[in-house]
């Protein structure tokens, strides 16, 4: 049974400011607690190598293919582990204008395949990763 994790945030900029900072891939090492590094293009189809480490776990890297990169309202990837349906991650950052100095941005990551269930409390980690992440983006950008 798939699982989703959402989180939302305000953040006190133009969509365009947030969406600099989200795809300045090589700052976000400087910044982001959740998802430590990424690198490669961001265009449907790429690959990228991406390491996270969730509330100080021991982490891990894989390297997702962009599914979605429309700027600045969405960026996605989809990561597995090992074959197709074992255990795959459908991550997406929604943002949207609410209005020219206001920006919401939903992370969110779909969770599915025959292993789902063996990682709860991994994925409950996640869900705190994307909220430390929203705000220390929020705070990046609000900094600027």
């Amino acid at each position: 049974m798939p699982k989703t994790i959402e989180r939302t945030i305000e953040i006190d900029r133009s969509v365009n400011e947030v969406w600099g900072v989200l795809v300045d891939f090589p700052s976000h090492s400087e910044w982001n607690p959740f998802i430590r590094q990424i690198s490669g293009n961001r265009q449907v189809g790429d690959k990228l190598k991406v390491h996270i480490a969730p509330n100080g776990k021991r982490g891990m890297k894989f390297s997702p293919v962009v599914t979605a990169a429309t700027a600045p309202s969405e960026l996605a990837w989809l990561g597995k582990l090992g074959i197709h349906g074992l255990f795959d991650g459908a991550h997406r950052f929604s943002l949207k204008a609410v209005n020219e100095r206001h920006t919401t941005l939903t992370q969110s990551e779909t969770f599915s395949g025959l292993l789902v269930g063996l990682f709860g409390g991994t994925l409950d980690a996640t869900g705190e990763g994307f909220e430390q992440m929203n705000q220390a983006l929020k705070l990046r950008c609000e900094s600027r």
